[in-house]
């Protein structure tokens, strides 16, 4: 397979003047010494490991007594468990998309910015694993979804939106953890040959898989990449498309909508991009690698960001719209959504999702890290809101009155919410010790081709 041709390069992607030997130094070190985190990350490893703690304690209460302990009640049967569910397998889609989508349409500005966004996805998608598999109520059985040959002639029910998830999130997440452990193989030889002790180049020698750096294995690297890459971008698609389609099947008002996929799939974009510049914006901030992580970066991810905002938008105004041309039941659902109990909430969900992003149409706002993180983070409360509106306010007054009733997560509930967030925080901390978050070798070829281009052997 031949080697990806690159897009011509039109500004800078690395500011400042550098050596190859530079980026070894400067993102090799935060791995390889301790001294290159403070207390900062030492703060925020503390905050995320007490409050991962949250999280033990709900699933322990949870095993012991039953998801009794959770606010689900009739009809509200999908509470928190599915709201939060959806959310991470949202947030989990940046990665996927910055480095293989923007890999294959020959995009170079993901350099910076897709290792760590890869390693999102992973934890995201560990996250949201754990409520579908604790919501069974059984989760020592869980392997019971799976077809597998077995003495009780038990086979799962294909037909069962929770198979559905079984598979999607299981391919995801295999071809996920693939696609980033085989980015970091020639990275993994460097820190082999950058560090000094002798367990730590033992650790990083047996992850590099005897990588030497030959035209063989380079060969072979950039083939294996592409078709990971074209293995995961379908999945981008299809893993919250049928997530969606969890919803769309059932004949609920509020959820069977034929324009779930598309705008669960644009949601996911736009909650991942949120995401990602969360984080960024604070490392680069934090370890001063703002001649990598750019101003340039952080408008295409605004940009992004707020292309997907108004693809979302346009799905809340299509949804009132179709449902005012539908029948009784559909209008009083989004009348419902409009002026009932939940509707505080409702608009908080147009305001963060819908009015908030638009404040980045204005160029200089793209490139300001105070408005980006406060539209980031409104965008992220937005996105959890959106899967509140849809799924309990769904149910909560569904066709019989008699069997209408209110939603309240429970502490538990709550607990086990904050504990994956802590937990995701936790992980991402450690990843950023123990691993490189910016591509080195990647950035090093980034590097050859401005300086290339520069000196007029570009295309």
């Amino acid at each position: 397979m031949a080697a990806v041709e690159k897009e011509p390069i039109n500004e800078p992607l690395i500011t400042g003047e550098h050596t190859y030997a530079d980026f070894d130094e400067q993102i090799g070190r935060l791995v390889l010494h301790q001294s290159a985190h403070g207390r900062p990350w030492q703060a925020m490893l503390a905050i995320g490991i007490l409050g991962a703690h949250l999280l033990l304690l709900a699933i322990g209460v949870l095993l012991w007594q039953g998801i009794g302990v959770w606010g689900n009640n009739q009809p509200v049967a999908w509470g928190f468990d599915i709201i939060n569910f959806v959310w991470w397998i949202g947030i989990g889609h940046a990665g996927t998309l910055i480095s293989a989508v923007l890999l294959l349409v020959r995009q170079q500005w993901r350099n910076s910015i897709n290792r760590f966004a890869e390693a999102m996805t992973i934890f995201a998608v560990m996250c949201a694993g754990l409520y579908p598999l604790l919501h069974t109520g059984r989760p020592w059985v869980a392997y019971w979804l799976f077809p597998y040959p077995n003495v009780l002639a038990m086979w799962p029910n294909f037909r069962s939106p929770l198979v559905w998830d079984v598979f999607a999130v299981s391919t995801y997440a295999t071809i996920s953890i693939l696609f980033w452990f085989f980015g970091l193989i020639p990275d993994f030889a460097t820190l082999r040959d950058k560090a000094t002790t002798p367990l730590v180049k033992k650790i990083y020698g047996l992850l590099a898989m005897g990588w030497r750096g030959s035209a063989q294995h380079w060969s072979r690297y950039e083939s294996a990449y592409l078709i990971l890459a074209g293995l995961s971008t379908p999945l981008v698609l299809s893993v919250h498309s049928i997530v969606s389609l969890d919803f769309a099947v059932s004949i609920v008002p509020g959820w069977n909508v034929t324009l779930f996929p598309p705008y669960f799939v644009a949601g996911a974009v736009f909650a991942g991009f949120a995401m990602v510049l969360t984080f960024a914006i604070p490392l680069r901030k934090i370890y001063k690698l703002d001649h990598l992580i750019t101003d340039l970066h952080l408008d295409w991810m605004a940009k992004i960001m707020l292309t997907t905002g108004l693809i979302v938008f346009y799905g809340y105004l299509m949804e009132v719209y179709y449902s005012f041309l539908g029948n009784e039941y559909e209008m009083f659902m989004t009348s419902n959504r409009f002026s009932g109990p939940y509707a505080t909430l409702f608009w908080l969900l147009w305001f963060f999702n819908g009015l908030l992003p638009l404040i980045l149409f204005i160029p200089k706002n793209r490139r300001n890290t105070k408005i980006l993180l406060l539209v980031s983070t409104g965008v992220s409360i937005g996105m959890w809101l959106e899967r509140f509106v849809i799924i309990p306010m769904s149910l909560h007054r569904d066709y019989l009155p008699s069997s209408w009733q209110m939603y309240y997560p429970t502490v538990w509930d709550i607990m086990m919410f904050a504990g994956t967030i802590f937990f995701f925080i936790t992980l991402m901390f450690l990843f950023v010790r123990f691993l490189p978050f910016i591509n080195i070798f990647e950035v090093k070829d980034l590097k050859y081709r401005m300086e290339k281009q520069r000196d007029g052997g570009g295309h």
